[in-house]
């Protein structure tokens, strides 16, 4: 086949050569210990994983210490996860624990496998979205310095997956994880109708809304904006620049539970709200790190062994949880959108336990 620069370069090439040699027949694989994972393939050939948390976001230097680690214990091989772990592969298996030792010293965690709060996947924040309500990579930082007891060890029921994205859109994982931080606006745009005719065309503009709450304003030959079908997602502001979203006083935090992809013992769940609102306090977020730690700690106290954050839930009921987490239960929990009725809980069967 002929080389050409059309698309990305096949991705089989970058294996190291076991795992080219034994690609789709490995036999089993398991975990020795908390971040070290062993892959036996079926001509009895090993490959082990080091696996380290990673910020995501990174520098050069950061990135060139990662690769000159991986030169002097796994002949360069070294892969990304979807998390953002770091995961160093190597074959000898004289190289391992100097390694995890060299990790170590230089500040690495040394985990995320098994039972164990995961490495959090987010989204770019402050950094670099433009309709953020919240900051991505300082909330996970203040969140993982509290809770790298749990990623370095596989002392939970289950895995618990965090995510968090900056705003509703959802560019994180945060429908579909254990606990998901989520920003939050709480005010309308604000059209600058002395810009909007000149930046935005208004038919583009009216049709971004998803809740139909833009209309034309041919007084201004601007829109006005319907408050009470708004859902503060900011599709308008991504199409015309002149509708700002972001406000430092009403936007923030949500926190969601219950979430997951598997479909081990049930079937994929989406998350729910538990915390409606947290304040933004950078740089350390401790209103949200409480919640957060709050939730991990009563998950781990009273969840069955293999039983993950919603199957938890729906096991003891959504009363009990919020008595165990010490949650306030709202108004603000209560689903009101249109066809909210659609998915009500009608049955008189409460879980008061």
């Amino acid at each position: 086949m002929a080389k050409t620069d059309i698309g990305p370069p096949n991705y089989k090439n970058f294996m190291p050569p076991v795992i080219q040699k034994n690609y789709g027949k490995w036999q089993y694989h398991e975990i020795l210990q908390p971040g070290l994972l062993k892959h036996v393939g079926e001509t009895g050939e090993e490959i082990y994983t080091v696996r380290a948390g990673s910020p995501r976001l990174m520098s050069t230097d950061h990135i060139r210490e990662i690769c000159e680690i991986a030169e002097k214990y796994c002949d360069g091989f070294l892969r990304f996860t979807s998390r953002h772990n770091i995961e160093f592969l190597l074959t000898d298996k004289a190289k391992i624990e100097p390694l995890i030792a060299e990790l170590k010293s230089k500040k690495y965690p040394v985990g995320g496998t098994g039972h164990c709060v995961t490495n959090i996947v987010h989204t770019q924040g402050w950094v670099h979205c433009h309709t953020p309500a919240t900051d991505a990579s300082g909330p996970v930082k203040a969140v993982m310095d509290e809770l790298h007891e749990y990623f370095s060890t596989m002392t939970m029921p289950s895995q618990v997956r965090i995510a968090l994205a900056c705003c509703l859109n959802m560019c994180g994982a945060v429908h579909c994880s254990d606990i998901a931080i989520l920003g939050i606006h709480r005010t309308v745009p604000k059209p600058d109708h002395s810009r909007v005719p000149n930046v935005c065309e208004i038919p583009t503009t009216v049709a971004s809304c998803p809740t139909g709450a833009i209309r034309p304003d041919p007084k201004t030959k601007s829109v006005t904006i319907n408050e009470d079908k708004c859902m503060y997602c900011g599709n308008c502001y991504t199409v015309c620049p002149a509708l700002p979203l972001a406000d430092p006083e009403n936007d923030g935090i949500s926190i969601w539970v219950g979430g997951k992809v598997s479909n081990a013992r049930s079937a994929p769940m989406f998350s729910k709200l538990a915390v409606p609102f947290l304040p933004n306090n950078p740089p350390r977020w401790p209103e949200t790190v409480a919640a957060v730690k709050n939730i991990v700690e009563t998950y781990a106290k009273h969840a069955r062994k293999h039983e993950r954050m919603g199957e938890w839930i729906n096991r003891i009921g959504w009363e009990r949880f919020f008595r165990l987490t010490g949650i306030e239960f709202t108004d603000k929990h209560i689903d009101d959108f249109t066809t909210a009725s659609e998915t009500y809980r009608t049955t008189t069967q409460f879980k008061w336990g």
